[in-house]
């Protein structure tokens, strides 16, 4: 026996579509970020970073070209900024900045293009590591790590009169206290005195 009147049934199975249509979906889970692990052996230790390929790809795969090429051995971390060397700066931040042998300046890569933290969502938080420049798109080869959180080096910062920010890629998943170790090893000014070492940077299985 049908249980409905014809003229129900029908009208049943025309709502039934759009009722099933309008059930919420569930969100999508956003994906993991794809990382590259890259060991620095310096005189003073070992800092473990992990490289955000999936946000900053274009400043990643700059990086990754210096250390597969060897460029990091023989290569130094030759400047410290601290609270109380930088007295020209009303923006104050702390950061270790190094880069590849000095010798072999003259096979870098061209600059990059600068991948903003408006468009990677990479902050410079405690340990961040990103790209030293002058200009936008003008990062070569050299780098440096925060030691605390600098937003002032994101997108819409101060330090930089171009408020455009710094090129984030990654941070500083292990050897924090020989950043530290560098930020406080002897210097003139800025410049560490003498440099320390980086014996070797290689990518971490």
């Amino acid at each position: 026996m049908n249980l409905f009147p014809s003229a129900c049934l029908a009208v049943l199975l025309t709502l039934a579509p759009t009722t099933f249509a309008a059930a919420p979906k569930k969100p999508a889970k956003p994906e993991p970020a794809k990382t590259v692990r890259v060991v620095l052996q310096t005189e003073k230790g070992e800092i473990e970073l992990a490289l955000d390929e999936s946000h900053a790809p274009g400043t990643v795969r700059n990086f990754l070209a210096y250390v597969d090429g060897g460029f990091f051995e023989g290569g130094v971390f030759h400047r410290t900024v601290k609270p109380d060397n930088q007295p020209n700066n009303k923006v104050k931040i702390e950061v270790i900045q190094g880069g590849i042998n000095p010798a072999r300046e003259s096979e870098q890569r061209p600059p990059i293009a600068l991948e903003r933290t408006s468009v990677t969502g990479i902050k410079h938080k405690d340990g961040t590591v990103s790209m030293a420049r002058d200009t936008p798109d003008t990062a070569v080869s050299d780098f440096f790590i925060c030691i605390g959180d600098q937003p002032e080096l994101d997108f819409g910062g101060k330090r930089n009169p171009d408020g455009q920010g710094f090129g984030a890629f990654g941070r500083v998943v292990k050897g924090m206290d020989v950043v530290r170790a560098i930020q406080q090893a002897p210097a003139n000014g800025q410049q560490l005195t003498p440099p320390v070492k980086i014996l070797r940077a290689t990518r971490k299985p």
